[in-house]
């Protein structure tokens, strides 16, 4: 992971930047609160061939139009033995829309069928580099990273999708085959980090 100093207003802050293709899944004990009522871990909701981390929310327009992708990704890997998880960074907003209570809403409301827990802090996605919603990481069943970024190339309509990158890349894994391509951008509203 890169880290860049970034100098705003006489003062310096440390950017560490999104992690690197091949980087090691951070905070993997780190307890997240999860809609199920239990605390859950990214260790725990970890798959033997793979882990899918998918940065989400309630509201963010962008998540809104990919979600169904979520529930139909979940569907199709998770018999395969890739775990996923969904994760709410937006910590200034976990006493509002964002709340565990509005998250199982919004997750009963669109079929969620995988995990969706609470970031604490957004130390979680501090840790990634992750900025947005969506923001889809991939890692293998060693716990490396390879891929991240976008889900594919059309939010707007899921029937008109040219690329789907991350549905390629789950492909790709599961056969031993190299991903091309690791990275793309991600698309989406800010994290709401405090």
């Amino acid at each position: 992971m890169k880290k860049i100093l970034i100098p705003i207003m006489g003062l310096t802050f440390l950017f560490a930047g999104e992690l690197e293709i091949g980087s090691t899944m951070p905070l993997k004990d780190l307890e997240l609160a999860d809609i199920s009522g239990k605390n859950i871990t990214l260790a725990t909701a970890k798959g033997d061939a793979g882990t899918l981390v998918v940065f989400s929310c309630n509201t963010c327009p962008w998540v809104i139009r990919w979600e169904d992708r979520y529930v139909s990704l979940a569907n199709t890997y998770a018999p395969k033995r890739l775990g996923m998880i969904a994760v709410n960074s937006n910590a200034t907003r976990f006493g509002g829309e964002d709340s565990l209570e509005e998250m199982l809403e919004h997750a009963k409301n669109n079929g969620y069928n995988f995990p969706y827990a609470q970031d604490p802090e957004s130390e979680l996605a501090s840790a990634f580099g992750a900025t947005k919603t969506p923001h889809i990481y991939l890692f293998d069943g060693d716990d490396k990273l390879v891929y991240r970024g976008a889900i594919d190339d059309n939010a707007k309509n899921a029937k008109k999708v040219d690329e789907p990158f991350l549905a390629n890349a789950i492909d790709a894994l599961l056969a031993g085959n190299p991903i091309n391509p690791q990275t793309t951008k991600a698309l989406g509203c800010s994290i709401k980090f405090k």
